[in-house]
C-alpha cells in the first residue's frame, strides 16, 4: 500500500499537508517534501470524512423508478417482491455493481446492506476496494434448506479482504420473520460477534399489524423476545412512542434513520428529537433505490436536517455540524470502524470536495455548504482504508 501526500487542502479549517501511511492518517500537518509514492495537489479542496451508510439494499439499484409514487405495502407486495423473484445472481452482481459506483461517486466508502445472494455484493465489494456489512436475510418464505445454508455461511465465512468486510444477521422484519427465528437470529449473532440488522417501525400498519397479532408494538415485542441489544442496527423506526425510545437507548441500539425514503414513501416522519433526547445512536441510510431513489448520503443530510426542524418548528434542530456527524462519524463507530473523522491515528477513509463549483461560493461556513448547498457532484476523491478509490472523478482500480 502506497503511502499518499496531500497537499495544500483545506483540511480542520486551515491549509495543510496531510499524509496518510499505510491505512492510517499519519500526520494531518506534514512538511511539503514529505516523500510519498502518491501525491495529490489538493488546492482549491476540503478534505472532509467520508459517508457510511447504514441501511439500504445494494442490488435494488436495479429496480430504480420501477415502481413509483404508491404506498409502501402495495408498493412492496404487488411489484418489488415480484420483480425480486425473478432476479439471478447475475443480476444481483450488476445492481451492486450500479450501487457501488454510484456510491463511491457520491461520497460514500461504507453501506450495510439486506439482500439475497450475498457473494456476488461481497466480490463487487471486493473488487472497488469499499467497507461493508453484507446481510444474510432471513425470512419465513425461505425453506429449510436455505435457511440452514445461510446459517452455514455465517459460521464459516471469512473476510476475503482483511477487514474491510463483514457479515450481519439480518431478519427482515416482524412482519416477514416469526418469533422463533427472530430468536435464533438474535443468539446466532451474539454467538458469531455479528451485528443483527432489522426493520422495524418503518409504517403506521407495521404497528398497527403487531398489536393486533401480539398484542404489543414492535419495539416492545422485540424487546419482550430479548433480540434487543448493542448489536442491533434498527431501520427507520418512524412509529415509535418516547417509551419506545427508552427502551432503544437502553438495550443500546443503533438506529438507521432514512428520511427520503420514509418521506417518498409517506411512511412517516422520524421521531429525530425524540430519539436523541432518548440517547440513542442516531445513524443515516439512504433505504434502496427503489425507494428513494438515489444512493447519495450529502442530499440525504440535508433532508436529515430539514424534516427534523420542520417537524420540531424550532430551526435550531439537528444542525449542520450534527447531519454530518449523522452520515459520518455516528455510523463508522456503529460498525466498529475506527474512522469517520479526520485525525491523526484514524483509519484514512476520506473525501476530497472541489470548493471552486458556485454551489460553494460564498464559503462562510463549510460544513454549513456541504450539508445545504452544495452536490455530491463536487466529490473529487475518495479514499478508503488508505487506498484511492476515485480521484479526479475517476474509478481508481487496485
Amino acid at each position: 500500500m502506497s503511502d499518499i501526500l496531500i497537499k495544500n487542502v483545506l483540511v480542520l479549517g486551515q491549509k495543510a499537508n496531510v499524509l496518510i501511511q499505510g491505512k492510517r492518517f499519519s500526520s494531518l500537518a506534514a512538511p511539503a517534501d514529505t516523500p510519498a509514492q502518491e501525491v495529490i495537489d489538493g488546492e482549491g479542496m476540503a478534505l472532509m470524512p467520508p459517508f457510511y451508510n447504514t441501511h439500504t439494499h445494494a442490488a435494488m439499484s436495479l429496480l430504480r423508478g420501477y415502481a413509483d409514487d404508491m404506498p409502501l405495502h402495495k408498493w412492496l407486495t404487488e411489484y418489488i417482491w415480484p420483480f425480486e423473484e425473478k432476479l439471478t445472481a447475475a443480476d444481483i452482481r450488476e445492481g451492486s455493481r450500479l450501487a457501488v459506483r454510484e456510491m463511491i461517486k457520491s461520497g460514500t466508502v461504507f453501506f450495510n446492506d439486506m439482500y439475497f445472494d450475498v457473494e456476488e455484493t461481497i466480490d463487487v465489494v471486493r473488487e472497488y476496494g469499499m467497507r461493508a456489512a453484507i446481510g444474510v436475510t432471513f425470512m419465513e418464505t425461505h425453506s429449510k434448506s436455505q435457511q440452514q445454508d445461510k446459517l452455514n455461511l455465517l459460521k464459516h465465512w471469512s473476510d476475503p479482504t482483511g477487514g474491510r468486510i463483514t457479515l450481519t444477521v439480518a431478519p427482515h422484519s416482524i412482519y416477514t420473520v416469526g418469533r422463533d427465528m427472530l430468536q435464533l437470529c438474535s443468539r446466532t449473532a451474539r454467538d458469531l460477534g455479528y451485528k443483527l440488522h432489522i426493520h422495524v417501525s418503518e409504517t403506521r400498519k407495521e404497528v398497527d399489524d403487531c398489536l393486533r397479532d401480539h398484542g404489543t408494538t414492535p419495539v416492545r415485542y422485540l424487546d419482550e423476545l430479548g433480540v434487543l441489544g448493542p448489536e442491533v442496527v434498527a431501520a427507520h423506526a418512524v412509529h415509535i412512542d418516547a417509551e419506545e425510545a427508552d427502551i432503544l437507548a437502553k438495550r443500546g441500539v443503533t438506529v438507521s434513520h432514512c428520511p427520503c425514503s420514509n418521506w417518498k414513501l409517506a411512511s412517516g416522519t422520524f421521531p429525530y428529537k425524540q430519539v436523541r433526547e432518548a440517547g440513542c445512536r442516531i445513524t443515516l441510510g439512504t433505504d434502496g433505490v427503489s425507494s428513494n431513489n438515489n444512493l447519495d448520503m450529502r442530499e440525504e443530510m440535508k433532508f436529515a436536517a430539514l424534516i427534523a426542524k420542520g417537524a420540531s418548528g424550532d430551526p435550531q434542530t439537528l444542525p449542520a455540524s450534527d447531519a454530518m456527524e449523522i452520515a459520518t462519524r455516528n455510523g463508522a463507530e456503529a460498525f466498529g470502524i475506527d474512522a469517520g473523522l479526520i485525525a491523526e491515528g484514524k483509519l484514512a477513509d476520506a473525501i476530497l470536495i472541489r470548493l471552486d463549483d458556485v454551489c460553494m461560493h460564498p464559503l462562510h461556513h463549510l460544513v454549513s455548504n456541504w450539508v445545504y448547498a452544495a452536490n455530491s457532484s463536487i466529490v473529487d476523491t475518495v479514499i478508503c482504508d488508505g487506498r484511492i478509490l476515485m480521484k479526479n472523478r475517476e474509478f481508481v482500480k487496485a
